[in-house]
């Protein structure tokens, strides 16, 4: 190395230019492996270029790449502690704040959710998305109020939110406010009727508002877009059975059966006639070969 630089007039590098020079060729090699592996979907091998990376330089790239591996792979707290440092490092990035925000709501820390929204409205207060996750957090502290406030704020903001309309009805209806609930679902079924989650929310509220056959016509709905619905067919056969469809009851309990066979408690709890529970209890046995 010296030789060619003295040679073409260069400036000779000291033993520990050299020694940094290496390492920064070690540090490249590293992180685009690793990149080049997690697009192969090798994240394992990603995480361990990635950390051995960031022995040789700390850099945010190589944080953003790691954080990205360890959410695929599942390690979601350490991948938490690495969104966090590049929040520190740029505080009015929004979508790290987003980012921090939606793995601390993967594992249920709330608190840090709200923390990450609070910053994220410092430096943008419109944004629709913070809105939204800030009523995910209220909600999984059981604070309801706060979480449909969160979801008015973004729907004022976006007219079109469909996610925050769905979890306002949501929400709405398990308070008691049926009215208020149908406003939004009537709001989603003019839009996005089909989607799975606004049938099954519109069949839950004809069943509120005592409307029980409007409400099986939507679970119909429902099981026709999904026929894997287990909510669908369970609900929908308790509907069945209140009206005196014993028969239809019990189809709709074989399904949740054969779907999935761990709900027999469930059912045995919820359907209670003689008849139909010795079916449901005949239905099981045919799909668990010890006949418990």
């Amino acid at each position: 190395m010296g030789f060619w630089n003295v040679l073409f007039g260069g400036k000779e590098l000291t033993p520990e230019e050299e020694k940094q020079e290496q390492q920064e060729k070690n540090f490249d090699l590293l992180k685009y492996d690793g990149v080049k592996a997690m697009k192969m979907g090798q994240t394992e091998y990603a995480v361990r270029c990635f950390e051995e990376a960031l022995k040789l330089k700390n850099d945010l790239e190589t944080h953003d790449y790691l954080s990205q591996a360890l959410i695929r792979q599942g390690e979601l707290a350490e991948a938490l502690n690495e969104l966090e440092l590049l929040a520190a490092a740029e505080p009015e990035n929004v979508q790290i704040q987003i980012r921090v925000a939606q793995v601390a709501y993967m594992t249920e820390d709330y608190e840090r959710m709200i923390a990450a929204c609070e910053q994220a409205l410092q430096t943008d207060a419109d944004n629709t998305q913070v809105h939204f996750l800030y009523a995910q957090a209220y909600q999984g502290q059981g604070n309801t109020v706060g979480a449909i406030a969160m979801l008015t704020k973004a729907i004022a903001l976006q007219q079109d939110y469909a996610e925050a309309y769905l979890l306002r009805s949501q929400l709405l209806l398990q308070m008691g406010d049926v009215k208020g609930a149908d406003a939004d679902a009537e709001w989603l079924i003019q839009h996005i009727a089909e989607h799975e989650d606004v049938l099954l929310l519109k069949a839950r509220i004809e069943a509120a508002k005592g409307n029980a056959s409007e409400a099986v016509g939507w679970y119909d709905r429902l099981t026709e877009v999904n026929p894997f619905s287990i909510e669908a067919y369970h609900e929908r056969g308790q509907l069945k059975f209140n009206q005196g469809d014993k028969a239809g009851a019990e189809a709709d309990m074989q399904k949740v059966l054969e779907l999935n066979p761990n709900q027999l408690a469930d059912v045995n709890g919820e359907y209670s006639a003689e008849g139909i529970e010795q079916r449901v209890k005949q239905a099981y046995s045919a799909v668990n070969p010890l006949g418990l």
